[in-house]
C-alpha cells in the first residue's frame, strides 16, 4: 500500500498521480504500486512540489511495517524515535 500527502503543489502534479492512485480527499493519493512506479512518482514529486511539501508513506518490512520520507515543509515533522516514526507538530514562531 502506498499513501502519499501533497500541500501547497501545483493542480497539475496532483492530477498527474491520479493517473495512477486514487484521490478520496485533496491532497491525499491511497494505492497499491509497483516499487518502481512508486520510485519514479516520487522523483517526480520531489521534483515538482515548487515550494510546497509532500509525504509518502509505504509498505515495508520494518517494525512498523511501513517507510515515511518527506519532501518540503509539511505540517507535521517525522520523529525517528528509537526505530519508530512518530508524527510530532512544530511549534509556531
Amino acid at each position: 500500500m502506498t499513501v502519499m500527502i501533497l500541500e501547497r503543489v501545483p493542480p497539475s502534479l496532483r492530477g498527474e498521480l491520479t493517473r495512477w492512485l486514487i484521490q478520496p480527499k485533496t491532497g491525499v493519493f491511497v494505492g497499491r504500486i509497483s516499487a518502481r512506479v512508486r520510485q519514479l512518482l516520487w522523483q517526480r514529486v520531489v521534483k515538482s512540489t515548487k515550494g510546497g511539501a509532500a509525504v509518502l508513506i509505504h509498505s515495508d518490512n520494518s517494525e512498523q511495517g511501513f517507510q515515511v520520507h518527506t519532501c518540503g515543509e509539511t505540517s507535521k515533522i517525522m520523529v525517528d524515535f528509537d526505530g519508530l516514526i512518530l508524527p510530532k507538530t512544530p511549534k509556531t514562531r
